[in-house]
């Protein structure tokens, strides 16, 4: 299934997109995408739903695209977590995951302006694959058991500041955390119908100039493992989100090339995932 949620901010509809392009009313099943409806079952409940035709069509035209999980208790991210990533920025090659946290309401939608915050000089972006957490999960013993845990997955922009994440304090948060920093989705892929989260390729692009060509398979921690090692950690809810890292081809590592201005355009999409699309405006 692909879920989103359509409308205005703060007062979006829960959506089912079918593959034929049809997008179905999920209201009657629920009233949001968040981690009560992942907890409590609701995945199944709307399968059943599809199943019997019990949902009904909507017009979606001109509706604004929400990030497709309401507002998560948190957003984990994973730094360094592609070789060639870490070569350009001249970091060493971590032997265990660098981990640092996301303020939530950093989450926006797909398409939604992104602002550069004042006093910015060097906003950068970074294409990834993110993971939505669908059930409890503490103490996982391993990759197998993380991989029961999982509802489904979105691209992630995980927008940074290098001064503020860099320079500014040994925290990362500054650089991360700032407002409108995480556009998710255009829609939740659930888990059952990605094959392989490690065969997924994440492309990205500035004012139409590639910028970022990676794949999911050149993660130097796989997407279950950082479950599993997250859960030994924190205890991840229904409804958080993981964002698992970038490849190379960020502003940071590339010599000549510019940051993020306002009226930068910048596109971005994962195999099988949708795409997104932001304008860069100045807060």
């Amino acid at each position: 299934m692909k879920l989103l949620r359509l409308g205005a901010q703060g007062r979006e509809a829960p959506v089912v997109r079918t593959d034929d392009g049809r997008f179905l009313d999920a209201s009657p099943i629920t009233t949001d995408f968040d981690g009560a409806f992942l907890a409590s079952g609701g995945l199944d409940r709307l399968r059943g739903a599809l199943a019997t035709g019990a949902l009904a069509e909507i017009d979606a035209d001109g509706l604004r695209v929400g990030a497709p999980v309401a507002r998560p208790g948190k957003v984990v991210c994973i730094g360094l977590n592609y070789l060639d990533h870490a070569a350009e920025t001249g970091a060493a090659v971590p032997f265990r995951p660098v981990v640092f946290m996301k303020d939530p309401g950093t989450v926006v939608g797909p398409y939604d302006d992104v602002l550069i915050p004042r006093g910015s000089t060097r906003t950068d972006w970074e294409v990834e694959l993110a993971v939505v957490i669908g059930r409890r999960a503490r103490y996982l013993t391993g990759p197998e058991e993380a991989a029961d845990v999982i509802a489904g997955y979105a691209i992630s922009h995980d927008v940074s500041e290098r001064e503020f994440q860099l320079d500014f304090s040994s925290q990362w948060d500054l650089g991360k955390s700032c407002e409108t920093f995480n556009p998710l989705g255009p829609w939740l892929v659930t888990a059952d119908e990605v094959a392989d989260p490690q065969g997924l390729g994440l492309h990205l692009s500035v004012n139409g100039v590639k910028r970022q060509q990676g794949h999911t398979k050149d993660m130097i921690f796989p997407v279950a493992r950082i479950v599993a090692y997250l859960s030994r950690y924190m205890v991840l809810e229904p409804g958080d989100v993981i964002n698992t890292g970038t490849p190379a081809g960020v502003a940071l590592g590339l010599a000549d090339t510019p940051f993020l201005r306002p009226g930068d355009t910048v596109e971005l999409s994962v195999d099988g995932l949708g795409g997104q699309r932001q304008t860069f405006a100045q807060a």
